[in-house]
């Protein structure tokens, strides 16, 4: 690891981000440009300290965990991410099998939707960031481990995963997330890959995927117009817009609901429970 590298590096990239890059408010005693060492640590999700030992040069091994983490909080693109990764002495992510690095542009949007429903996933159907009321709406998809990270493996093997949908939707959501896992095991599902992973381990735990695996469909797409059965505001339908980073087979999603409606005033109050989670509330 050259840590007088790593630590230049992480300083000029957090003193090129602007607060509002972030999503973050510009307040009326700032005066220096760039974002402060404590902003970039609750990007990441990491102590302040931990993360003002790095920049001073005193930090020990880094994971790639954390490394991945820093990439995240200070929106690097992919170049700057593996250059990250080299300086931390780690070997690059290999591009074509990794998927979890988010896009800075997607990320500055993400930001700019703090009080909305959005979350990006990638080709395999891994939530990889959500806002607040998305959390409040679908749960914290992003705490998940193992195989249990993929929404198709859960929807298969977890009953939890289809208690927010209405029952009359769940055979078509089962199938839209076969093909969306068919489609990925088709680009780049090779021996050792995640997506042979979630196949072989559906096949030998889900009878019903086995049945939906066995019949080929493809192609089917997810319909914009998604209804959800919440367990505190009860039933509403939102209009689900996706936003897709094709080098990196990422989308971000974002909920809405037609203004007037009962489900726009649910959605609205999710939003509340969000954001009190959030703090603490």
């Amino acid at each position: 690891m050259d840590r007088a590298q790593l630590a230049d590096f992480l300083r000029t990239r957090r003193e090129a981000l602007q607060p509002e890059d972030v999503g973050l408010p510009r307040g009326p005693r700032r005066r220096a440009g760039g974002l402060r060492r404590e902003e970039v640590a609750a990007l990441s999700e990491m102590s302040v300290d931990y993360y003002t030992r790095i920049e001073q040069e005193r930090s020990t091994n880094l994971s790639e965990q954390m490394l991945a983490a820093m990439a995240r909080g200070l929106r690097l693109s992919l170049d700057e991410r593996d250059h990250l990764f080299r300086l931390g002495g780690h070997p690059v992510p290999e591009r074509a099998l990794r998927t979890d690095h988010v896009d800075a542009g997607i990320m500055r949007i993400l930001d700019r939707l703090a009080d909305t429903p959005a979350m990006v996933v990638n080709g395999l159907g891994e939530t990889l960031l959500q806002t607040a009321p998305a959390i409040a709406l679908v749960g914290d998809e992003t705490s998940y481990d193992g195989l249990r990270r993929y929404v198709v493996y859960r929807w298969f093997t977890d009953p939890d995963a289809r208690r927010i949908y209405p029952d009359e939707d769940h055979d078509f959501h089962g199938r839209a997330f076969t093909a969306d896992l068919r489609a990925a095991y088709t680009r780049d599902g090779g021996p050792g890959s995640p997506a042979a992973a979630i196949v072989g381990a559906l096949l030998a735990e889900s009878d019903e995927f086995t049945r939906v695996w066995a019949e080929h469909e493809v192609g089917i797409k997810h319909t914009k117009l998604k209804r959800f059965r919440h367990p505190e505001v009860g039933d509403l339908e939102v209009h689900c817009q996706s936003l897709y980073d094709v080098d990196q087979s990422q989308a971000l999603l974002v909920f809405t609901a037609a203004p007037g409606t009962e489900s726009h005033e649910k959605l609205a109050l999710l939003t509340v429970l969000g954001a009190q989670r959030l703090g603490g509330g």
